[in-house]
């Protein structure tokens, strides 16, 4: 497959504080614009980390956004999603004709789905965190613990967290994200499918630490508002980007699928 040419601009000012990475390719006529948003737990990692699924988009022929946005201790529950919401109003601002879509990994998938419900846009989650206040409820007993093993400062998104279950590091960065446990339901992105939302493709390997749990409850209630969801249960233990090449046509396909041009103008 040809790939097209594109030209990246870093460090793009969408808040005070906040910046981002466009990846734009060389084409008259874009497909929409994407926001890819990276994961890390909430406490570490950079827009920096998913150049590479932001390239391999871009050359697919989408303009793609990647965001940094706060993380704890300066960004605890809710200041990524209020991180989000500015950095939604500014792309719209920026291509009000363009149809967009957002794409999440881990907690970016809690943060892509979230704005799926919130703006009525395609979402995809890669492992997104989607499991919260029932989760914790039934995980009393596990004690929270910051995982030292592995590398998350140096290391590839596609090398951490690929061993499988660890309920105690999971159980940690959720309430170190949280910062008040109390705001456990409210931080639950499937509670707030309340009516129209966008389509979503929701993905998860079967034996890897985030737990499919929240899959099946988003979908359900996605269900009952006749919202379009596709569903991919991956065999194994790899999260997120750890699988990424093999659900790389699911991901196009869904694209093609949901996001369609409003018009034949290009307004970019």
């Amino acid at each position: 497959m040809l790939y097209l040419q594109i030209e990246i601009k870093r460090d793009v000012t969408y808040a005070p504080d906040l910046t981002l990475d466009e990846y734009r390719p060389k084409i008259d006529k874009l497909k929409g614009l994407l926001i890819i948003i990276h994961g890390g737990g909430w406490f570490r990692g950079n827009k920096a980390k998913d150049e590479d699924i932001s390239t391999w988009l871009a050359q697919q022929g989408y303009l793609v956004v990647t965001p940094n946005y706060h993380l704890t201790p300066e960004g605890y529950y809710p200041q990524p999603l209020v991180d989000m919401d500015h950095l939604y109003q500014q792309v719209k601002k920026y291509a009000p004709k363009l149809p967009v879509a957002v794409i999440g990994s881990s907690v970016g998938g809690n943060m892509a789905v979230e704005m799926g419900i919130k703006y009525q846009i395609p979402a995809v989650s890669l492992s997104g965190i989607l499991d919260i206040e029932v989760w914790l409820n039934n995980h009393q007993d596990v004690v929270p613990k910051q995982d030292q093993k592995q590398k998350f400062t140096t290391g590839a998104s596609s090398t951490i967290n690929q061993s499988g279950k660890d309920d105690s590091f999971y159980k940690w960065f959720i309430l170190n994200y949280l910062h008040d446990p109390k705001l456990a339901k409210e931080a639950t992105p499937y509670y707030r499918v309340q009516g129209k939302t966008g389509p979503m493709l929701l993905i998860n390997s079967l034996d890897e630490f985030v737990p499919v749990s929240g899959i099946f409850e988003l979908s359900k209630r996605l269900g009952q508002y006749q919202t379009p969801v596709e569903i991919s249960l991956l065999p194994g233990t790899h999260h997120a980007k750890g699988y990424l090449d093999q659900v790389k046509p699911n991901i196009l396909y869904f694209l093609t699928r949901y996001l369609k041009l409003g018009s034949d103008e290009d307004d970019m």
